[in-house]
C-alpha cells in the first residue's frame, strides 16, 4: 500500500545577526561622520590654501567608501531577508561585504608602503603644522567612530526573547533502505555570533586612527629634531600592520563564504548526542548561513531506527543550529 507524504509548509530562512538593526545604524552613523569630515576637510583646505587638509579630506573619501559598502550590505541583507531566491537567505551578505572591504584594506596598505619607500628614497618638505592638525582631527574623528562601531562583546548568549521558528514534520521515506529525511523541526532561539561586516567597517576606522596617530609621532619628531625620515617610516609600520588586519579578516570572511566548518565543537557535541540516542552519524555537513546561525545536515545510521523528529530532539538544547536536516537510515 502506497505511503501518503506530508509536505512541509514554507518557512522563512531569516539567519540575520542578534544586532543587525544595531550594527547597521551605527555603521551609517559613522558613513555620515566620515562624510561630514570629508567635506569640512575639503572645503577648509580649499579657503586655506591648505593641500595638507585637501588631501586629507579625499582619504576621508576612500574609507568613506568602504564604510558605505558595510551599511549597503547591512540595508540588503534586511530588505532582502524574506527573498525566496537565496536559498539559505542573506545572512551572509556580511561575510560578502568584510571580505571586498578586506581587499580594500589591502590595497590602502600597498599604497601606504609604496608611498613611504619614495618619500624614503626621495624626502620631500613637509608643513608640519597644517600636517599636525589634520593628524590630530583624523584621529579625534575616527577614535569616535571606533568607540560606535565597537562590538559589545558583553553577555554573548541566546535571546530567548526573539524566536523564529523552523518547524514541520514533513519526511520522505525510501522502503529499500528505510531512509527518512526530515527537515528543521524544533524553534531556535537568537544566537550572537561574529559579524565580520561589523569588524570590517571597525578596522577601516581603528587602521586610519592608528596612522595618525603614527603620523602624530612621526611629525612631533620631524619638527623637534628635523627626522624627515620619521614620517615614511612609520608610514611602512603602519602600512604592515594593516595588511596584517586584511589579512586576518580575508581569512575570516573567506572561511564563511567557502562554508569552511565554523565550530569543531559544535561538531563533536552534534556527534556526542547522536551517540547517546543509540545512532552513529555516517556523514555531518555544518556552515554558517549568518552571524550566529549555523545550517547542518546530519545522515546518521541507526540499528533501530526512529522518527527523524525524535533525533533532532537530541540537538534542540544546540540554539546555534538555526536550520537542520537529520537524516535517518537503517543499519542493514
Amino acid at each position: 500500500m502506497a505511503e501518503t507524504l506530508r509536505f512541509a509548509p514554507r518557512h522563512e530562512h531569516v539567519f540575520l545577526g542578534a544586532d543587525h538593526d544595531r550594527h547597521e545604524r551605527r555603521t551609517w552613523i559613522v558613513v555620515g561622520l566620515t562624510l561630514v569630515t570629508m567635506i569640512v576637510e575639503i572645503v577648509a583646505g580649499t579657503l586655506f590654501g591648505s593641500m595638507a587638509l585637501v588631501a586629507d579630506g579625499w582619504h576621508m573619501s576612500t574609507h568613506a567608501a568602504a564604510l558605505g559598502i558595510a551599511g549597503f550590505a547591512y540595508s540588503f541583507a534586511r530588505r532582502h531577508a524574506h527573498d525566496r531566491r537565496f536559498t539559505f537567505g542573506t545572512g551572509k551578505l556580511g561575510d560578502l561585504a568584510a571580505f571586498a572591504s578586506a581587499l580594500v584594506l589591502m590595497l590602502v596598505a600597498l599604497f601606504i608602503a609604496w608611498e613611504s619607500v619614495i618619500r624614503l628614497a626621495s624626502p620631500v618638505a613637509i608643513g608640519f603644522n597644517q600636517a599636525l592638525v589634520v593628524a590630530v582631527l583624523g584621529l579625534g574623528v575616527n577614535l569616535a567612530s571606533a568607540l560606535i562601531l565597537k562590538e559589545d562583546h558583553h553577555g554573548h548568549g541566546h535571546e530567548r526573547g526573539h524566536e523564529h521558528g523552523h518547524s514541520h514534520g514533513g519526511r520522505d521515506r525510501h522502503d529499500a533502505h528505510d531512509h527518512r529525511h526530515e527537515d528543521h523541526g524544533h524553534p531556535q532561539a537568537l544566537h550572537r555570533g561574529a559579524d565580520n561586516n561589523l569588524r570590517a567597517a571597525y578596522l577601516h576606522v581603528l587602521a586610519d586612527a592608528f596612522t595618525s596617530v603614527l603620523a602624530i609621532g612621526a611629525l612631533v619628531g620631524g619638527s623637534l629634531y628635523g627626522w624627515i625620515w620619521l614620517d615614511p617610516a612609520m608610514g611602512l609600520i603602519g602600512a604592515l600592520v594593516i595588511a596584517h588586519w586584511s589579512i586576518s579578516l580575508i581569512r575570516r570572511s573567506g572561511a564563511v563564504l567557502l562554508d569552511a566548518v565554523p565550530d569543531a565543537a559544535l561538531v563533536d557535541a552534534i556527534k556526542e548526542r547522536m551517540d547517546a540516542a543509540g545512532a552513529e552519524v555516517a556523514d555531518l555537513h555544518l556552515w554558517q548561513v549568518g552571524p550566529g546561525h549555523y545550517g547542518a545536515i546530519v545522515s546518521i545510521v541507526a540499528v533501530e531506527a526512529a522518527a527523524p523528529a525524535a533525533y533532532k530532539a537530541h540537538l534542540a538544547a544546540l540554539p546555534q543550529l538555526a536550520h537542520l536536516t537529520v537524516e535517518v537510515n537503517a543499519a542493514a
